[in-house]
């Protein structure tokens, strides 16, 4: 039986640019600006699906808000995996979870020196000075036009940083007004690697050393400290990531014997200044993260028992198999003194694709975070929106029969009394119509203020900020 979600694992190919869509509903006269999100918009190349979610081709969208009107444009980022997948009809390039038949020394050669990268930048979009990039899980970014989403190129750094992998959820310092991020350097001695950047350089803050690295897909970032959770799940072999038949992300295994860890980084000097053990864990996604005080620092994961969650992710397991579990909110307490890090559950419900008041909050003490989730007690992919009140322990829920809701973005409003005063957009796929709308909530209440509606579905994506422009 097909399952009400599918179609958000469906193709689409029209790219359309439409200046008004229809809106139910009011939005506040404060809202202008524009929505831009980025995931796969094409699962298949000729005959050959795309096997896992997270190597779709890449595709822009944009909601544009402006004189009580709302636009709506959407995009292929023109990779070089997008130009020749779709020209000679199969996968070509090595992505997350796809690795085309190729030799051995090709398939070295493709790990540590990608003379032509896919480029396929699928995951997330951020703001650098004036550049705006598409991001994904490698170090090369894109760089695109926000009112047209036409992809303008590489971004090329004028340093001599390399790697293989880096986390698509740079944090900003918005006093210092850089960017910071991680990356992970694979060969004879493996690196953890934390760094500034701006639009033309990047630059180096620490080294880490580290054995068996893990899969790390974001960190976390107080007003002094980086945050790595170096989970316990981990790269074997380098060897057979260069030289064996797998796929990238299958050169990781679980290993719930080995303590997962958190590496704490003085951002300012450098300096590892603890390394805190914790029983197993995994997670996509950090929520936030503050020092509640000199010895103790506050650590907000959507948080999974193992690392399952990858294989659910693959798409055929997302249309048949059994349905995919979804994090719990966390707080791992980081005891800076020494001892294990513990964790207490914030939420009964479930959340993924969690934002806070980012410009406000992000590495301070906080009250609020925002998700998607999966209603208690169904099967069923995400269906509903939750706001949750860390320092009450309440949860709010927004959701609708046949919806199923993409990562929440909060904006606030100007001059704004509270750190929820403002709206979410959401980008809501209507299993019922077979199309999408763009949903705004009132952040504050969790009630529906309106909707958009787009002609045609937007496949499930992944992440997408509000811009000012």
């Amino acid at each position: 039986m097909t399952r009400a979600y599918a179609q958000g694992f469906a193709s689409q190919p029209n790219e359309i640019n439409m200046d008004e869509l229809p809106i139910i509903g009011q939005f506040p006269a404060w809202l202008n600006g524009s929505l831009i999100r980025n995931g796969p918009g094409q699962f298949e190349v000729g005959r050959t699906p795309i096997p896992h979610w997270f190597d779709g081709l890449a595709q822009l969208h944009r909601f544009t808000f402006a004189d009580g009107r709302v636009g709506y444009g959407n995009r292929f980022i023109q990779s070089n995996a997008y130009f020749k997948d779709n020209q000679t009809g199969k996968i070509n390039y090595r992505g997350f979870a796809v690795d085309p038949c190729r030799t051995m020394f090709q398939k070295a050669f493709a790990t540590f020196f990608p003379a032509e990268p896919a480029n396929n930048t699928v995951v997330n979009i951020t703001r650098l000075e004036d550049e705006f990039i598409a991001m994904t899980e490698f170090p090369l970014t894109v760089r695109f036009d926000p009112q047209t989403l036409e992809t303008l190129g590489i971004l090329d750094y004028d340093d001599k940083l390399s790697a293989q992998t880096a986390t698509a959820h740079p944090h900003y310092d918005f006093e210092r007004r850089i960017g910071l991020n991680y990356m992970l350097r694979i060969g004879r001695k493996n690196e953890y690697q934390l760094y500034t950047l701006t639009s033309k350089k990047r630059t180096k803050i620490a080294t880490i050393p580290v054995k068996a690295p893990s899969y790390i897909h974001s960190f976390g970032m107080t007003t002094r400290y980086l945050i790595i959770a170096d989970y316990s799940f981990r790269l074997k072999s380098m060897l057979a990531l260069a030289f064996g038949d797998k796929p990238f992300i299958q050169n990781f295994e679980w290993d719930d014997t080995q303590d997962s860890r958190f590496l704490v980084v003085d951002r300012h000097t450098g300096a590892l200044v603890a390394e805190i053990p914790t029983d197993a864990f995994f997670a996509f996604h950090h929520i936030n993260a503050y020092q509640a005080d000199d010895d103790t620092l506050i650590v907000d994961i959507s948080a999974y028992d193992d690392a399952q969650l990858i294989d659910q992710l693959y798409i055929n397991a997302l249309l048949h198999d059994d349905y995919p579990q979804v994090g719990q909110f966390r707080r791992y307490t980081l005891p800076l003194r020494g001892g294990r890090a513990m964790y207490a559950v914030l939420s009964d419900e479930s959340i993924e694709l969690p934002r806070i008041n980012y410009t406000a909050n992000n590495g301070r003490d906080y009250q609020f975070a925002y998700g998607a989730s999966i209603q208690k007690g169904s099967q069923d992919f995400l269906n509903q929106i939750i706001k949750v009140d860390v320092k009450n322990r309440q949860t709010w829920i927004w959701r609708e029969s046949g919806c199923y809701p993409s990562e929440p973005v909060f904006v606030p409003a100007p001059n704004a009394q509270s750190e929820d005063d403002g709206v979410l957009l959401v980008v809501v796929l209507d299993s019922q119509n077979t199309n999408s709308f763009l949903l705004i909530l009132d952040a504050h209440t969790m009630t529906e203020l309106g909707r958009v509606i787009v002609p045609q579905h937007i496949p499930f994506g992944f992440h997408g900020s509000f811009f000012e422009i």
